[in-house]
């Protein structure tokens, strides 16, 4: 498995398949969220779980799990007061209170990272509850 980005702050390595399929989900709409897990013994970040075109926000909240750090990607569709179709792709991410504190400082550490690794990212965003990602949240980001 060939390596493409190392994160520096952490050591992390961003796997090929995390690009591919960020890549898959900005230009050929494929997947509307990809969320990403940090592997601590192989030092990489994978890909954990991809939303189909036909899922939304309520799967992608679901798929976060109540104890344990992850990063999502989300596509965002939208149309503009003024009748324009706009897509804005955020970067979330979760950090639960429930997670352990080395998880989370790990996770922290290493979101730049993963930012610069993944090109086309719009906005980032930190939760620590599904309230703080809602989307209401990502509507008013959006604008």
């Amino acid at each position: 498995m060939a390596m493409d980005f190392k994160m520096a702050t952490t050591g992390m390595w961003v796997t090929d398949e995390c690009k591919t399929s960020f890549m898959e989900m900005k230009w050929k709409k494929v997947h509307r969220f990809i969320v990403f897990k940090i592997d601590e013994a192989s030092r990489l970040v994978t890909v954990d779980k991809v939303g189909g075109p036909g899922e939304g926000y309520d799967e992608l909240a679901a798929s976060l799990p109540p104890d344990d750090c992850r990063y999502a990607v989300f596509d965002f569709d939208f149309v503009t007061t003024d009748n324009c179709k706009k897509s804005k792709i955020f970067l979330i991410a979760w950090s639960p209170s429930a997670s352990r504190i080395r998880e989370k400082m790990l996770y922290a550490t290493s979101k730049e990272g993963l930012r610069r690794a993944l090109e086309g990212i719009h906005y980032d965003m930190q939760a620590t509850d599904p309230t703080e990602m809602g989307m209401d949240v990502i509507k008013d980001r959006a604008k």
